[in-house]
Protein backbone atom coordinates (compact mmCIF):
# COMPACT_ATOMS: atom_id res chain seq x y z
CA UNK A 1 0.00 0.00 0.00
CA UNK A 2 1.15 3.52 -0.75
CA UNK A 3 -0.07 6.99 0.16
CA UNK A 4 -1.35 9.70 -2.19
CA UNK A 5 -1.63 13.47 -1.90
CA UNK A 6 -5.10 14.78 -2.75
CA UNK A 7 -6.99 17.95 -3.58
CA UNK A 8 -6.40 19.97 -0.44
CA UNK A 9 -2.58 19.96 -0.71
CA UNK A 10 -1.32 23.35 0.48
CA UNK A 11 2.19 22.91 -0.95
CA UNK A 12 3.97 24.04 2.22
CA UNK A 13 6.27 20.97 2.13
CA UNK A 14 5.81 19.94 5.77
CA UNK A 15 5.40 16.38 4.51
CA UNK A 16 8.70 16.56 2.63
CA UNK A 17 10.58 17.34 5.82
CA UNK A 18 9.31 14.25 7.64
CA UNK A 19 9.48 11.68 4.85
CA UNK A 20 12.27 9.20 5.74
CA UNK A 21 12.73 7.91 2.17
CA UNK A 22 12.60 11.11 0.09
CA UNK A 23 9.59 10.00 -1.94
CA UNK A 24 7.68 13.31 -2.04
CA UNK A 25 8.49 15.79 -4.78
CA UNK A 26 9.17 18.44 -5.81
CA UNK A 27 11.06 19.44 -2.68
CA UNK A 28 11.90 23.06 -1.81
CA UNK A 29 15.44 22.38 -3.05
CA UNK A 30 14.25 21.35 -6.53
CA UNK A 31 13.67 23.80 -9.36
CA UNK A 32 10.08 22.65 -9.95
CA UNK A 33 9.01 23.51 -6.38
CA UNK A 34 6.33 26.18 -6.44
CA UNK A 35 5.52 25.60 -10.11
CA UNK A 36 3.44 22.45 -9.61
CA UNK A 37 -0.17 22.51 -8.48
CA UNK A 38 0.51 20.09 -5.65
CA UNK A 39 3.16 17.76 -4.24
CA UNK A 40 3.28 14.12 -5.29
CA UNK A 41 4.18 10.83 -3.60
CA UNK A 42 6.12 8.32 -5.67
CA UNK A 43 4.29 4.97 -5.29
CA UNK A 44 7.49 3.08 -6.15
CA UNK A 45 9.41 4.52 -3.21
CA UNK A 46 6.73 5.01 -0.54
CA UNK A 47 7.23 2.63 2.40
CA UNK A 48 3.78 3.14 3.93
CA UNK A 49 5.07 4.70 7.16
CA UNK A 50 2.35 7.38 7.32
CA UNK A 51 4.70 10.09 8.60
CA UNK A 52 3.58 12.47 5.84
CA UNK A 53 -0.11 11.97 6.66
CA UNK A 54 0.53 12.66 10.34
CA UNK A 55 2.42 15.86 9.55
CA UNK A 56 0.13 17.27 6.85
CA UNK A 57 -1.53 20.43 8.23
CA UNK A 58 -4.54 20.18 5.89
CA UNK A 59 -5.33 16.43 5.93
CA UNK A 60 -4.50 15.99 2.25
CA UNK A 61 -2.65 12.64 2.44
CA UNK A 62 -4.37 9.24 2.60
CA UNK A 63 -3.61 5.58 1.92
CA UNK A 64 -4.50 4.81 -1.68
CA UNK A 65 -6.80 1.95 -0.73
CA UNK A 66 -8.85 4.26 1.52
CA UNK A 67 -9.49 6.97 -1.09
CA UNK A 68 -13.14 7.79 -1.68
CA UNK A 69 -14.67 7.58 -5.15
CA UNK A 70 -14.13 11.29 -5.65
CA UNK A 71 -10.47 11.01 -4.67
CA UNK A 72 -9.39 7.88 -6.53
CA UNK A 73 -8.08 9.87 -9.47
CA UNK A 74 -5.38 11.26 -7.19
CA UNK A 75 -3.64 7.90 -7.02
CA UNK A 76 -3.13 8.14 -10.78
CA UNK A 77 -2.18 11.84 -10.57
CA UNK A 78 0.54 11.09 -8.02
CA UNK A 79 1.91 8.19 -10.06
CA UNK A 80 1.72 10.09 -13.35
CA UNK A 81 4.06 12.77 -12.01
CA UNK A 82 6.87 10.20 -12.02
CA UNK A 83 6.12 8.78 -15.46
CA UNK A 84 8.31 10.04 -18.31
CA UNK A 85 11.20 12.43 -17.93
CA UNK A 86 13.87 12.06 -15.30
CA UNK A 87 12.90 10.11 -12.18
CA UNK A 88 13.06 11.88 -8.86
CA UNK A 89 16.16 11.21 -6.75
CA UNK A 90 16.06 7.83 -5.04
CA UNK A 91 13.08 6.41 -6.93
CA UNK A 92 14.85 3.98 -9.25
CA UNK A 93 16.65 1.64 -6.88
CA UNK A 94 14.43 1.34 -3.88
CA UNK A 95 13.93 3.75 -0.98
CA UNK A 96 16.43 6.57 -0.70
CA UNK A 97 16.88 6.97 3.03
CA UNK A 98 18.22 10.33 4.12
CA UNK A 99 21.98 10.28 4.64
CA UNK A 100 23.30 11.23 8.05
CA UNK A 101 25.27 14.46 7.96
CA UNK A 102 26.20 17.17 10.39
CA UNK A 103 23.26 17.89 12.73
CA UNK A 104 21.27 21.04 11.95
CA UNK A 105 19.23 22.66 14.70
CA UNK A 106 17.55 25.42 12.70
CA UNK A 107 18.09 29.11 13.07
CA UNK A 108 19.45 30.70 16.19
CA UNK A 109 20.52 34.21 16.97
CA UNK A 110 24.13 34.95 17.87
CA UNK A 111 24.77 35.11 21.59
CA UNK A 112 26.39 38.54 21.40
CA UNK A 113 23.07 40.38 21.44
CA UNK A 114 19.70 39.86 23.06
CA UNK A 115 16.46 38.68 21.51
CA UNK A 116 14.86 40.75 18.81
CA UNK A 117 11.43 42.28 19.10
CA UNK A 118 9.64 41.90 15.76
CA UNK A 119 6.18 43.15 14.78
CA UNK A 120 4.23 41.14 12.20
CA UNK A 121 1.43 43.10 10.56
CA UNK A 122 -1.17 40.64 9.30
CA UNK A 123 -2.24 37.30 10.81
CA UNK A 124 -2.95 35.38 7.61
CA UNK A 125 -0.73 32.54 6.34
CA UNK A 126 2.15 34.79 5.22
CA UNK A 127 2.39 36.59 8.55
CA UNK A 128 1.95 33.45 10.61
CA UNK A 129 4.58 31.47 8.69
CA UNK A 130 6.99 34.34 9.40
CA UNK A 131 5.99 34.40 13.09
CA UNK A 132 6.30 30.61 13.31
CA UNK A 133 9.80 30.74 11.80
CA UNK A 134 10.88 33.37 14.32
CA UNK A 135 9.34 31.63 17.32
CA UNK A 136 10.60 28.15 16.53
CA UNK A 137 14.09 29.01 15.38
CA UNK A 138 15.06 32.15 17.28
CA UNK A 139 14.56 33.76 20.67
CA UNK A 140 12.64 36.67 19.14
CA UNK A 141 9.61 38.27 20.75
CA UNK A 142 6.75 38.75 18.27
CA UNK A 143 3.97 41.34 18.23
CA UNK A 144 1.03 40.20 16.09
CA UNK A 145 -1.05 43.03 14.63
CA UNK A 146 -4.16 42.88 12.45
CA UNK A 147 -6.60 45.57 11.37
CA UNK A 148 -9.52 43.22 12.11
CA UNK A 149 -10.45 42.28 15.69
CA UNK A 150 -9.92 38.58 14.91
CA UNK A 151 -6.95 36.64 13.53
CA UNK A 152 -6.82 34.35 10.51
CA UNK A 153 -6.72 36.50 7.40
CA UNK A 154 -6.99 34.42 4.23
CA UNK A 155 -7.57 31.15 6.11
CA UNK A 156 -10.62 32.56 7.90
CA UNK A 157 -12.01 34.82 5.19
CA UNK A 158 -10.62 33.52 1.88
CA UNK A 159 -10.91 29.72 1.93
CA UNK A 160 -14.27 28.43 0.70
CA UNK A 161 -16.46 26.95 3.46
CA UNK A 162 -16.72 23.61 1.63
CA UNK A 163 -12.93 23.17 1.93
CA UNK A 164 -12.75 22.49 5.69
CA UNK A 165 -9.53 20.49 5.43
CA UNK A 166 -7.72 23.51 3.98
CA UNK A 167 -8.88 25.58 6.93
CA UNK A 168 -7.11 23.17 9.31
CA UNK A 169 -3.83 24.93 8.62
CA UNK A 170 -5.33 27.64 10.85
CA UNK A 171 -5.09 25.24 13.79
CA UNK A 172 -1.34 25.04 13.20
CA UNK A 173 -1.09 28.82 13.32
CA UNK A 174 -3.44 29.30 16.28
CA UNK A 175 -1.11 27.46 18.65
CA UNK A 176 1.25 30.43 18.35
CA UNK A 177 -1.41 32.97 19.37
CA UNK A 178 -0.85 32.18 23.05
CA UNK A 179 2.90 31.61 22.79
CA UNK A 180 4.74 33.14 25.79
CA UNK A 181 6.83 35.33 23.46
CA UNK A 182 3.81 36.63 21.52
CA UNK A 183 1.86 39.82 22.18
CA UNK A 184 -1.33 40.27 20.18
CA UNK A 185 -3.03 43.54 19.20
CA UNK A 186 -6.04 42.88 16.95
CA UNK A 187 -8.15 45.72 15.58
CA UNK A 188 -5.13 48.00 15.06
CA UNK A 189 -4.60 49.40 11.57
CA UNK A 190 -1.28 50.87 10.47
CA UNK A 191 -1.96 54.30 9.04
CA UNK A 192 -5.18 54.73 11.01
CA UNK A 193 -4.35 53.92 14.63
CA UNK A 194 -0.55 53.89 14.56
CA UNK A 195 1.97 55.01 11.96
CA UNK A 196 4.68 52.90 10.39
CA UNK A 197 7.19 55.16 12.13
CA UNK A 198 5.62 54.55 15.55
CA UNK A 199 5.57 50.81 14.93
CA UNK A 200 9.24 50.84 13.96
CA UNK A 201 10.13 52.94 17.02
CA UNK A 202 8.93 50.14 19.34
CA UNK A 203 10.43 47.14 17.48
CA UNK A 204 13.76 46.06 16.06
CA UNK A 205 12.01 45.04 12.84
CA UNK A 206 8.55 45.10 11.28
CA UNK A 207 7.30 42.48 8.82
CA UNK A 208 4.31 43.57 6.72
CA UNK A 209 2.07 40.69 5.61
CA UNK A 210 -0.94 42.73 4.53
CA UNK A 211 -1.80 40.76 1.39
CA UNK A 212 -3.59 42.05 -1.70
CA UNK A 213 -6.94 43.21 -0.42
CA UNK A 214 -8.59 44.71 -3.48
CA UNK A 215 -9.48 43.31 -6.89
CA UNK A 216 -8.64 44.14 -10.49
CA UNK A 217 -11.31 45.75 -12.66
CA UNK A 218 -12.59 44.80 -16.09
CA UNK A 219 -12.70 48.34 -17.47
CA UNK A 220 -15.90 47.83 -19.47
CA UNK A 221 -19.17 49.81 -19.67
CA UNK A 222 -21.70 48.93 -16.98
CA UNK A 223 -19.15 47.54 -14.52
CA UNK A 224 -20.14 49.95 -11.76
CA UNK A 225 -23.84 49.13 -11.88
CA UNK A 226 -25.85 47.04 -9.40
CA UNK A 227 -25.42 43.33 -9.86
CA UNK A 228 -21.78 43.56 -10.90
CA UNK A 229 -19.60 42.49 -7.96
CA UNK A 230 -16.02 41.54 -7.33
CA UNK A 231 -15.30 37.97 -6.32
CA UNK A 232 -13.46 39.53 -3.37
CA UNK A 233 -16.75 40.96 -2.10
CA UNK A 234 -18.67 37.76 -2.78
CA UNK A 235 -16.13 35.58 -0.95
CA UNK A 236 -16.16 38.02 1.97
CA UNK A 237 -19.97 37.84 2.01
CA UNK A 238 -20.20 34.07 2.25
CA UNK A 239 -17.31 33.89 4.74
CA UNK A 240 -18.86 36.38 7.21
CA UNK A 241 -16.18 39.03 6.83
CA UNK A 242 -17.11 41.87 9.20
CA UNK A 243 -16.72 44.44 6.41
CA UNK A 244 -19.06 42.60 4.03
CA UNK A 245 -22.67 43.68 3.65
CA UNK A 246 -24.84 40.82 4.92
CA UNK A 247 -27.73 41.51 2.55
CA UNK A 248 -25.57 42.63 -0.37
CA UNK A 249 -26.03 39.76 -2.89
CA UNK A 250 -29.12 39.20 -5.06
CA UNK A 251 -29.48 35.57 -6.17
CA UNK A 252 -32.85 35.92 -7.89
CA UNK A 253 -31.59 35.35 -11.45
CA UNK A 254 -31.22 31.92 -13.06
CA UNK A 255 -27.83 32.61 -14.62
CA UNK A 256 -24.71 34.19 -13.18
CA UNK A 257 -21.61 35.04 -15.21
CA UNK A 258 -18.20 34.69 -13.54
CA UNK A 259 -15.27 36.32 -15.33
CA UNK A 260 -11.98 34.65 -14.52
CA UNK A 261 -9.91 31.55 -15.13
CA UNK A 262 -8.44 30.89 -11.68
CA UNK A 263 -9.27 28.98 -8.51
CA UNK A 264 -11.30 31.86 -7.09
CA UNK A 265 -13.56 31.82 -10.15
CA UNK A 266 -14.22 28.10 -9.63
CA UNK A 267 -14.74 28.65 -5.89
CA UNK A 268 -17.52 31.17 -6.38
CA UNK A 269 -19.09 29.13 -9.19
CA UNK A 270 -19.11 26.03 -6.99
CA UNK A 271 -20.68 27.83 -4.03
CA UNK A 272 -23.40 29.31 -6.24
CA UNK A 273 -24.65 25.90 -7.41
CA UNK A 274 -23.79 23.77 -4.36
CA UNK A 275 -26.52 22.09 -2.34
CA UNK A 276 -27.29 24.53 0.54
CA UNK A 277 -27.93 21.62 2.88
CA UNK A 278 -24.41 20.34 2.26
CA UNK A 279 -23.09 23.82 3.06
CA UNK A 280 -25.19 23.86 6.25
CA UNK A 281 -22.55 21.65 7.87
CA UNK A 282 -19.77 24.16 7.23
CA UNK A 283 -18.82 27.54 8.70
CA UNK A 284 -20.48 29.49 5.88
CA UNK A 285 -22.02 32.79 7.00
CA UNK A 286 -25.58 32.38 8.29
CA UNK A 287 -26.87 35.15 6.02
CA UNK A 288 -25.22 33.53 2.97
CA UNK A 289 -26.71 30.12 3.78
CA UNK A 290 -30.16 31.66 4.04
CA UNK A 291 -29.73 33.46 0.70
CA UNK A 292 -28.46 30.31 -1.04
CA UNK A 293 -31.44 28.33 0.21
CA UNK A 294 -33.71 30.85 -1.51
CA UNK A 295 -31.48 31.18 -4.58
CA UNK A 296 -32.87 30.77 -8.10
CA UNK A 297 -29.44 30.35 -9.69
CA UNK A 298 -29.36 27.30 -11.94
CA UNK A 299 -26.42 28.01 -14.22
CA UNK A 300 -23.03 29.66 -13.80
CA UNK A 301 -21.03 30.55 -16.91
CA UNK A 302 -17.29 30.89 -16.23
CA UNK A 303 -15.69 33.11 -18.88
CA UNK A 304 -12.03 32.64 -19.74
CA UNK A 305 -10.67 35.32 -22.02
CA UNK A 306 -7.90 32.96 -23.13
CA UNK A 307 -7.88 29.27 -23.91
CA UNK A 308 -7.96 26.20 -21.64
CA UNK A 309 -4.20 25.80 -21.93
CA UNK A 310 -3.90 29.16 -20.10
CA UNK A 311 -6.39 28.34 -17.34
CA UNK A 312 -4.91 29.37 -13.99
CA UNK A 313 -7.00 27.06 -11.83
CA UNK A 314 -5.61 23.75 -10.66
CA UNK A 315 -6.64 20.32 -11.80
CA UNK A 316 -7.73 19.63 -8.23
CA UNK A 317 -10.28 22.44 -8.28
CA UNK A 318 -11.56 21.27 -11.67
CA UNK A 319 -12.02 17.75 -10.33
CA UNK A 320 -13.95 19.14 -7.37
CA UNK A 321 -16.56 20.49 -9.81
CA UNK A 322 -16.98 17.04 -11.39
CA UNK A 323 -18.07 15.53 -8.10
CA UNK A 324 -20.71 18.10 -7.12
CA UNK A 325 -23.98 16.18 -6.70
CA UNK A 326 -26.71 17.09 -9.22
CA UNK A 327 -24.45 19.60 -10.97
CA UNK A 328 -23.51 19.16 -14.63
CA UNK A 329 -20.10 20.41 -15.76
CA UNK A 330 -19.95 21.51 -19.41
CA UNK A 331 -17.19 22.79 -21.68
CA UNK A 332 -18.69 25.18 -24.23
CA UNK A 333 -17.24 24.42 -27.68
CA UNK A 334 -18.33 27.69 -29.26
CA UNK A 335 -14.77 28.30 -30.47
CA UNK A 336 -12.77 25.64 -32.38
CA UNK A 337 -9.59 26.76 -30.62
CA UNK A 338 -10.99 25.39 -27.36
CA UNK A 339 -11.42 21.90 -28.76
CA UNK A 340 -8.01 22.00 -30.43
CA UNK A 341 -6.30 22.90 -27.15
CA UNK A 342 -8.12 20.17 -25.23
CA UNK A 343 -7.28 17.63 -27.92
CA UNK A 344 -3.60 18.49 -27.36
CA UNK A 345 -3.89 17.17 -23.82
CA UNK A 346 -0.71 15.12 -24.03
CA UNK A 347 1.69 18.04 -24.33
CA UNK A 348 2.76 21.07 -22.35
CA UNK A 349 2.84 22.11 -18.72
CA UNK A 350 -0.95 22.03 -18.45
CA UNK A 351 -1.37 18.52 -19.85
CA UNK A 352 -3.00 17.23 -16.65
CA UNK A 353 -5.56 20.02 -16.60
CA UNK A 354 -6.35 19.56 -20.28
CA UNK A 355 -6.87 15.84 -19.75
CA UNK A 356 -9.30 16.74 -16.99
CA UNK A 357 -11.18 19.07 -19.31
CA UNK A 358 -11.27 16.40 -22.00
CA UNK A 359 -13.22 14.16 -19.62
CA UNK A 360 -15.98 16.72 -19.13
CA UNK A 361 -16.04 18.10 -22.65
CA UNK A 362 -19.29 17.82 -24.62
CA UNK A 363 -19.47 17.61 -28.39
CA UNK A 364 -22.32 20.06 -28.76
CA UNK A 365 -22.08 23.73 -27.88
CA UNK A 366 -23.79 24.67 -24.65
CA UNK A 367 -27.43 25.80 -25.03
CA UNK A 368 -28.03 29.52 -24.80
CA UNK A 369 -30.61 29.37 -22.01
CA UNK A 370 -30.69 27.57 -18.65
CA UNK A 371 -32.80 24.42 -18.56
CA UNK A 372 -34.47 25.55 -15.32
CA UNK A 373 -34.14 22.02 -13.86
CA UNK A 374 -30.53 20.84 -13.58
CA UNK A 375 -27.87 23.07 -12.09
CA UNK A 376 -24.71 23.34 -14.09
CA UNK A 377 -21.43 25.10 -14.59
CA UNK A 378 -20.37 26.05 -18.12
CA UNK A 379 -16.67 26.67 -18.86
CA UNK A 380 -16.51 29.03 -21.83
CA UNK A 381 -13.02 29.83 -23.14
CA UNK A 382 -11.85 32.46 -25.65
CA UNK A 383 -14.71 34.65 -24.47
CA UNK A 384 -14.43 37.90 -22.56
CA UNK A 385 -17.03 40.47 -21.48
CA UNK A 386 -17.17 43.71 -23.47
CA UNK A 387 -20.25 45.36 -21.96
CA UNK A 388 -22.80 44.88 -19.21
CA UNK A 389 -26.31 45.88 -20.24
CA UNK A 390 -29.34 46.51 -18.09
CA UNK A 391 -31.86 49.05 -16.89
CA UNK A 392 -30.58 49.72 -13.38
CA UNK A 393 -29.21 46.20 -12.92
CA UNK A 394 -27.55 43.42 -14.90
CA UNK A 395 -29.75 41.96 -17.63
CA UNK A 396 -27.30 40.96 -20.34
CA UNK A 397 -23.57 40.38 -20.58
CA UNK A 398 -22.18 40.96 -24.05
CA UNK A 399 -19.19 38.70 -24.68
CA UNK A 400 -16.78 38.01 -27.51
CA UNK A 401 -17.68 34.90 -29.50
CA UNK A 402 -14.23 33.90 -30.71
CA UNK A 403 -14.84 34.88 -34.32
CA UNK A 404 -14.49 38.61 -33.94
CA UNK A 405 -18.15 39.14 -33.17
CA UNK A 406 -20.19 39.30 -29.98
CA UNK A 407 -22.86 37.25 -28.27
CA UNK A 408 -25.34 38.24 -25.59
CA UNK A 409 -25.81 36.13 -22.46
CA UNK A 410 -28.88 36.81 -20.38
CA UNK A 411 -27.74 37.02 -16.76
CA UNK A 412 -28.74 38.63 -13.51
CA UNK A 413 -25.31 39.03 -11.92
CA UNK A 414 -21.68 39.26 -12.97
CA UNK A 415 -18.76 38.43 -10.68
CA UNK A 416 -15.29 39.50 -11.71
CA UNK A 417 -12.53 37.16 -10.51
CA UNK A 418 -9.60 38.39 -12.58
CA UNK A 419 -7.05 38.81 -9.83
CA UNK A 420 -6.19 40.68 -6.66
CA UNK A 421 -4.14 43.78 -6.14
CA UNK A 422 -2.23 45.13 -3.16
CA UNK A 423 -2.91 48.56 -1.68
CA UNK A 424 -0.33 51.09 -0.45
CA UNK A 425 0.66 50.96 3.21
CA UNK A 426 1.12 54.48 4.62
CA UNK A 427 4.79 55.01 5.30
CA UNK A 428 6.05 52.33 2.90
CA UNK A 429 7.15 52.71 -0.74
CA UNK A 430 4.71 51.27 -3.29
CA UNK A 431 4.96 50.12 -6.89
CA UNK A 432 1.69 51.11 -8.58
CA UNK A 433 2.35 48.94 -11.61
CA UNK A 434 2.69 45.67 -9.68
CA UNK A 435 0.67 46.56 -6.58
CA UNK A 436 3.58 45.49 -4.35
CA UNK A 437 6.12 47.02 -1.99
CA UNK A 438 9.60 47.24 -3.60
CA UNK A 439 12.02 44.95 -1.79
CA UNK A 440 15.19 42.92 -2.00
CA UNK A 441 14.82 39.44 -0.55
CA UNK A 442 11.94 40.78 1.58
CA UNK A 443 13.84 43.88 2.80
CA UNK A 444 11.79 47.00 2.03
CA UNK A 445 13.68 49.38 -0.23
CA UNK A 446 14.92 52.43 1.65
CA UNK A 447 13.32 51.41 4.97
CA UNK A 448 15.83 49.88 7.43
CA UNK A 449 14.10 47.40 9.71
CA UNK A 450 11.11 47.08 7.36
CA UNK A 451 10.27 43.80 5.60
CA UNK A 452 7.47 42.31 3.52
CA UNK A 453 6.12 38.80 3.00
CA UNK A 454 3.26 37.23 1.04
CA UNK A 455 1.26 38.85 -1.74
CA UNK A 456 2.30 42.41 -0.86
CA UNK A 457 5.85 41.18 -1.47
CA UNK A 458 5.57 38.96 -4.56
CA UNK A 459 2.16 39.84 -6.00
CA UNK A 460 -1.09 37.81 -5.82
CA UNK A 461 0.30 34.42 -6.82
CA UNK A 462 0.68 31.13 -5.00
CA UNK A 463 -1.56 29.48 -2.44
CA UNK A 464 -1.26 29.10 1.31
CA UNK A 465 1.80 26.87 1.28
CA UNK A 466 3.77 29.18 -1.02
CA UNK A 467 3.97 31.60 1.88
CA UNK A 468 6.16 29.23 3.87
CA UNK A 469 9.18 29.53 1.56
CA UNK A 470 8.39 33.20 1.01
CA UNK A 471 8.47 33.80 4.77
CA UNK A 472 11.67 31.78 5.14
CA UNK A 473 13.41 34.10 2.68
CA UNK A 474 12.19 37.24 4.45
CA UNK A 475 13.08 35.98 7.92
CA UNK A 476 16.47 34.92 6.62
CA UNK A 477 17.09 38.44 5.30
CA UNK A 478 15.97 39.94 8.61
CA UNK A 479 18.32 37.71 10.61
CA UNK A 480 21.20 38.47 8.27
CA UNK A 481 20.60 42.17 8.94
CA UNK A 482 20.53 41.45 12.69
CA UNK A 483 23.87 39.68 12.45
CA UNK A 484 25.29 42.55 10.38
CA UNK A 485 24.09 45.06 12.98
CA UNK A 486 22.08 47.11 10.48
CA UNK A 487 18.74 47.00 12.29
CA UNK A 488 17.79 50.36 13.84
CA UNK A 489 17.54 50.30 17.62
CA UNK A 490 13.98 50.83 18.96
CA UNK A 491 13.31 53.71 21.33
CA UNK A 492 10.23 52.18 23.00
CA UNK A 493 9.52 48.79 24.55
CA UNK A 494 6.63 46.32 24.36
CA UNK A 495 4.81 47.86 27.31
CA UNK A 496 5.02 51.33 25.79
CA UNK A 497 3.59 50.04 22.50
CA UNK A 498 0.73 48.36 24.32
CA UNK A 499 -0.14 51.63 26.03
CA UNK A 500 0.08 53.48 22.71
CA UNK A 501 -2.16 50.96 20.91
CA UNK A 502 -4.83 51.04 23.61
CA UNK A 503 -4.75 54.81 23.77
CA UNK A 504 -5.38 55.04 20.03
CA UNK A 505 -8.01 52.30 19.91
CA UNK A 506 -10.01 51.28 22.98
CA UNK A 507 -11.37 48.18 21.25
CA UNK A 508 -8.09 46.29 20.83
CA UNK A 509 -8.45 42.50 21.14
CA UNK A 510 -5.65 40.47 22.75
CA UNK A 511 -4.97 36.71 22.86
CA UNK A 512 -7.47 36.17 25.70
CA UNK A 513 -10.12 38.02 23.74
CA UNK A 514 -9.38 35.99 20.62
CA UNK A 515 -9.75 32.78 22.63
CA UNK A 516 -13.15 34.02 23.87
CA UNK A 517 -14.25 34.65 20.27
CA UNK A 518 -13.17 31.16 19.27
CA UNK A 519 -15.05 29.56 22.18
CA UNK A 520 -18.20 31.52 21.42
CA UNK A 521 -18.19 30.65 17.73
CA UNK A 522 -17.60 26.96 18.41
CA UNK A 523 -20.38 26.96 21.02
CA UNK A 524 -22.78 28.47 18.50
CA UNK A 525 -21.69 25.87 15.97
CA UNK A 526 -22.32 22.96 18.33
CA UNK A 527 -25.89 24.12 18.82
CA UNK A 528 -26.45 24.03 15.05
CA UNK A 529 -24.35 20.97 14.21
CA UNK A 530 -21.65 23.05 12.53
CA UNK A 531 -17.91 23.49 13.20
CA UNK A 532 -18.52 27.11 14.13
CA UNK A 533 -20.92 29.98 13.48
CA UNK A 534 -18.86 33.09 12.88
CA UNK A 535 -19.56 36.40 14.53
CA UNK A 536 -20.14 38.59 11.51
CA UNK A 537 -19.67 42.17 12.72
CA UNK A 538 -16.90 44.13 14.41
CA UNK A 539 -19.28 44.98 17.24
CA UNK A 540 -20.07 41.31 17.97
CA UNK A 541 -16.42 40.32 17.81
CA UNK A 542 -15.26 43.08 20.16
CA UNK A 543 -18.13 42.58 22.61
CA UNK A 544 -17.48 38.82 22.76
CA UNK A 545 -13.76 39.37 23.25
CA UNK A 546 -14.46 41.70 26.16
CA UNK A 547 -17.12 39.68 27.87
CA UNK A 548 -15.79 36.20 27.16
CA UNK A 549 -19.28 35.19 26.06
CA UNK A 550 -21.81 35.96 23.36
CA UNK A 551 -23.38 39.42 23.52
CA UNK A 552 -27.01 39.40 24.62
CA UNK A 553 -29.30 39.62 21.59
CA UNK A 554 -31.65 42.58 21.47
CA UNK A 555 -35.32 41.77 21.60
Amino acid sequence: MTYAITQTCCNDATCVAVCPVNCIHPTPEERAFGSTEMLHIDPRACIDCGACADACPVDAIFPVDSLSAGQREYADINAAYYEGGEPAPGTTEGPNFHAWGEPVFGRSLPSDFGPLRVAVVGTGPAGMYAAQDLLLHTAAEVTLIDRLPVAGGLVRYGVAPDHPATKKVGDTFSRFHSHPRVRMHLGIEVGRDVTAEELAAHHDAVIYAVGASTDRRLGIPGEDGPGCLSATSFVAWYNAHPEAVAQGVDLSAERVVVVGNGNVALDVARILVADPEALAGTDIAAHALEALRASRVREVVVLGRRGPEDAAYTRSELLALKHLPDVELVVDDHDPRTGAAIDAAGAGDRAGLLRGLARVRTDAAAPTTPTGAARRIVLRFHSGPVEILGDGDVRTVRVTDGGGGAADLAAGMLLRAIGYRGLPVPGLPFDEASGTVPHEGGRVAGLPGGYVVGWIKRGPSGGIGANRTCAAETVGTLLADAVAGTLPAPTGDARAFRRLARRRNRRVVDARGLAAIDRAERDRGRRDGRPRVKLATVEELVATARAGRLPRLSR
